[in-house]
């Protein structure tokens, strides 16, 4: 899979790109990143590549011709049109669901806005979809295009040891995941959970998804409606929930 990122600053997506699991990945050649510097796109000798908005306002925009530019040379690299996603707040919010479809793609394109944003012309034209990593603002568009590479990437066959990795983690399988122990047995008087030292498979497979449950309940209730339950583990849910409203009367 190859990721184009395109932006003002390529250092920064370098340093975050070239680190850990990623990282690894990256020199491997599972997964390719290319990050290309908007300003090489710029039409006069300041490479500037924003101007003030029409109509008034604070701050400035970006201009809509740097970037045709720098994403049709991408298009002309590949001898394709790959998929381009705007990092925006005004998108849909990135999701585990969406990460498995994006991490299906050969190519995707990943635009980094700044200042007020973006001119809706090139938007209109060129970019695909916009996400949104949460209901807030940043600075910029770089960390939340390295949060979208870094969870689409991990997705990647081969970019992870195995693919249990990430099966059994929260929202993969609509769930959160159930709460994990390690070394020491016992820690400042807490133990671990008698049936994760028993070795019986069987039961701690059992155990995990009722604590997935649970987890899921306590935290995230909205995601059970659409999880898949027996009718034991729709009652434990139903038991739970009951409990927990007793407990904050």
């Amino acid at each position: 899979m190859r990721i184009d990122i395109i932006t003002l600053f390529p250092e920064m997506c370098e340093s975050t790109l070239n680190e850990s699991v990623i990282g690894r990945a990256r020199k491997k050649g599972t997964v390719e990143f290319v990050c290309h510097q908007l300003r090489d796109f710029a039409f006069d000798k300041h490479k500037r590549v924003d101007d003030t908005t029409y109509g008034g306002g604070m701050g400035m925009l970006m201009m809509a011709e740097p970037i045709a530019l720098c994403f049709e040379h991408i298009c002309d690299t590949l001898g394709k049109r790959p998929h381009l996603i705007y990092m925006s707040p005004k998108g849909r919010t990135l999701t585990q669901q969406r990460v498995r479809e994006l991490a299906a793609l050969e190519n995707i394109v990943i635009l980094c806005g700044h200042y007020e944003g973006v001119d809706q012309r090139v938007l209109d034209e060129y970019v695909d979809e916009e996400i949104s990593i949460g209901d807030y603002v940043l600075t910029g568009g770089e960390l939340p295009a390295l949060v979208l590479a870094d969870a689409v990437s991990r997705m990647v066959t081969g970019v992870l040891s195995d693919d249990i990795c990430f099966e059994d983690e929260s929202h993969y399988n609509g769930l959160l995941e159930y709460p994990q122990y390690t070394k020491p047995a016992q820690w400042r008087g807490r133990s671990v959970p008698d049936v994760l030292l028993s070795g019986h498979h069987a039961n701690i497979e059992a155990w995990r998804r009722m604590r997935s449950l649970e987890e899921t309940a306590r935290l995230r209730p909205d995601l059970l409606k659409n999880c898949p339950m027996t009718e034991k583990e729709r009652h434990f849910i139903e038991e739970y929930l009951h409990t927990a409203d007793a407990k904050k009367d």
